[in-house]
């Protein structure tokens, strides 16, 4: 085990022999490390927090701290950090509060890049990107395969879909569309499909015919809401798209806080 001496390893911590810990890192004491993690220098990992294997922490970062929630009464509330993720220099990621579920979850193979922040019981899905600056509030959900954007504040509450794609500086409200490539002008606008992110990612051909259809159903007419589900719906119903529109339809239907189109 590679533990600086100036690094201060609480009792209780579980610490494989395989992680590294640099130079002024602090550990908790309810703090469970995966095997091959590596603590670069200066960071903090607290709380009931879990770190899968080969995560990575860059210097400053904090993982596990106390939520910023005004309710908050130092409960016993968890932080569970997924396999192979990177969390760079200066990010802050909250463990959960009893009210919101207990626990904040980032998935594997994720890069959380400079001065992000996640806030209190959000969900992270796997192999996200969170730009520069990003800052989620809490019980903000990104699913699968998305990118937020440098400088993107989204609001508490909201949900990201699997393949979205969120241009820097984009003010997020309401629910993003999955597969989507969203920005903002004069008002933020869903611009249509996240064509390249999807052909990286391995989608067909006909798959992405299929969803551009279906886009253009949904934010390229005169239709409302209601009215292009109904239509996507009747070409599920008659064999006309499969799993990616159908996931589109039920993410969009599901919406409480209504979708950015």
């Amino acid at each position: 085990m590679s533990i600086h001496p100036t690094a201060i390893v609480a009792d209780g911590a579980i610490v494989p022999d395989t992680c590294s810990i640099g130079p002024f890192c602090t550990i908790g004491p309810n703090v469970v490390l995966g095997e091959a993690c590596e603590l670069v220098s200066h960071a903090v990992i607290d709380g009931h927090t879990t770190l899968g294997r080969g995560v990575r922490v860059y210097p400053f970062a904090c993982v596990g701290v106390a939520p910023q929630d005004l309710k908050y009464k130092n409960e016993p509330t968890q932080a569970v950090i997924g396999d192979f993720t990177v969390i760079r220099e200066s990010v802050t990621i909250s463990r959960g509060t009893a009210s919101g579920g207990g626990m904040t979850r980032v998935g594997q193979n994720c890069l959380i890049m400079a001065y992000t922040h996640i806030g209190h019981d959000s969900t992270i899905g796997d192999g996200c990107i969170l730009a520069n600056a990003a800052t989620l509030a809490g019980h903000v959900t990104v699913e699968d395969y998305a990118t937020v954007g440098a400088l993107c504040p989204v609001h508490q509450f909201c949900r990201i879909g699997k393949y979205a794609y969120i241009g820097g500086g984009t003010t997020i409200t309401q629910d993003v569309l999955p597969y989507s490539l969203t920005s903002v002008a004069r008002d933020n606008h869903a611009y249509g499909l996240n064509k390249v992110g999807l052909e990286r990612k391995g989608f067909t051909p006909e798959e992405l015919k299929q969803l551009r259809a279906a886009y253009r159903v949904l934010v390229g007419g005169r239709n409302n809401v209601s009215q292009a589900l109904d239509q996507l719906r009747a070409k599920l119903e008659a064999g006309e798209a499969g799993e990616h529109v159908r996931y589109l339809v039920d993410f969009v239907s599901r919406s409480e806080r209504g979708v950015i189109r």
